[in-house]
């Protein structure tokens, strides 16, 4: 099949513009009715709703995840899977404070887009609606469930400070560690207790200790969840919740064992004993090359200017990460908010909402929906980002899908949906 690429492309940046008033009527509705993990009904409607009706095939509930859904349209003829991935949950207090409004919106923008545009391209598109990023990993749970078998790529957007597509993530998981005491009176018999708090504040301490000697990305940071119920009963139980992040997964194991270190240092220390709980996190993100020079490539064509990562770039987690480790995948920026104003602020929730988000909207829509014009219409694209992904595998910087469940298995079960 030939395709008039830049005739296309015409067609795709109009139907945009013609979608301009319905893409920020859902960002906006999505933004002020903010809805956390798992429960994002209202947005997940919305978008389903906007899909099926430009002639979307809508599954709902896909992965065993109410609120996840995958739309699908065919080209005509056989050809690549692509898959544009949607996130709509929000923060708890600060709402759309990552701006997963802009998200679901640049998704929704380019499947209008590429539908309304006319061209019988060859292959697929899917949207997917991917809940509970915010801590929830959906899409982890939905590549568990094999929503993405077959999908030969995929791509999204994220609102930020400034325009990347190369930017990576940390890989992170989360601990939880329980220490089990004695209680006794504090003042009248503290000889006969075992104290569970003492074990959970040495644990602090000897993770402290281990800074100097941790790399620059690493993150390890905790709260303490339980210490205990009255100042006059020496703790019987005590506990602490961990995150640990780095910037590749090897690492991250590293920073694992020197917490479980400090735990069990902390258990003898004090008599108690430890309960260790690690949940499955979020893998680091590794872009695909060559959807990244056509994905900016597109960003440019909007008048923005992309930039590289510094290399000390501050950054996050996120589950799309856990994506770039079994297909080829990029997770690009769009910039809406002047520095010094993050991600997770009441400051960038605003930023959401404004014009500044607004324009992101379309120009993510548009980004977006020329990236896969391209590569459906210059099929040796996909064909390369698939070998790409292949030596990325070889050189151990990705899992490829086996290794990557067979990962999955040593942790605890991810929590889902009640």
């Amino acid at each position: 099949m030939t395709i008039d690429r830049d005739a296309w492309m015409v067609r795709i940046r109009s139907a945009v513009e013609e979608l301009r008033e319905r893409l920020l009527a859902a960002s906006h509705d999505i933004h002020v009715n903010p809805e956390l993990a798992f429960n994002e009904h209202r947005a997940s409607a919305r978008l389903v709703d906007e899909l099926e009706r430009d002639g979307y095939a809508v599954e709902r509930g896909v992965g065993g995840l109410p609120t996840a859904f995958r739309a699908t349209l065919h080209g005509g003829s056989p050809g690549p899977t692509l898959a544009i991935l949607a996130e709509y949950d929000a923060l708890p207090e600060i709402g759309h404070a990552c701006g997963h409004n802009i998200i679901a919106a640049t998704a929704l923008g380019a499947g209008l887009a590429l539908a309304r545009a006319g061209t019988p391209f060859p292959g697929t598109i899917s949207i997917v609606g991917t809940p509970a990023e915010e801590g929830g990993g959906g899409k982890i749970l939905l590549a568990e469930a094999g929503v993405f078998e077959g999908v030969d790529a995929s791509f999204m957007l994220h609102p930020s400070r400034t325009n990347m597509v190369r930017r990576g993530s940390l890989a992170n998981s989360r601990v939880d560690i329980v220490f089990h005491g004695k209680a006794s009176h504090a003042a009248g018999a503290p000889d006969m207790g075992i104290n569970a708090l003492e074990a959970v504040i040495q644990t602090f301490v000897n993770v402290n200790a281990r800074r100097l000697q941790m790399r620059a990305d690493a993150r390890v940071h905790g709260i303490v969840t339980d210490g205990g119920q009255a100042v006059n009963i020496i703790p019987a139980r005590a506990a602490a919740k961990f995150s640990v992040r780095a910037k590749d997964r090897a690492y991250q194991r590293r920073l694992i064992q020197m917490l479980r270190q400090a735990a069990e240092a902390g258990a003898l220390s004090t008599g108690a004993r430890l309960e260790w709980t690690e949940t499955r996190g979020y893998d680091n993100m590794v872009t695909n090359p060559t959807i990244a020079d056509i994905f900016a490539e597109h960003m440019q064509s909007t008048g923005r200017d992309v930039l590289e990562p510094e290399p000390g770039e501050r950054m996050g987690s996120t589950d799309m990460g856990d994506v770039s480790q079994i297909m080829p995948a990029v997770h690009a920026y769009f910039g809406i908010a002047p520095d010094g104003v993050a991600n997770h602020t009441i400051e960038f929730t605003a930023a959401a909402g404004s014009p500044e988000g607004d324009r992101a909207v379309i120009d993510g829509a548009v980004s977006m929906a020329l990236t896969a014009a391209d590569l459906f219409a210059q099929p040796d694209l996909v064909a390369r980002a698939k070998s790409e992904f292949r030596a990325q595998v070889e050189r151990g910087e990705v899992a490829g899908f086996d290794a990557w469940r067979e990962a999955g298995s040593h942790y605890a079960p991810a929590p889902r949906p009640a």
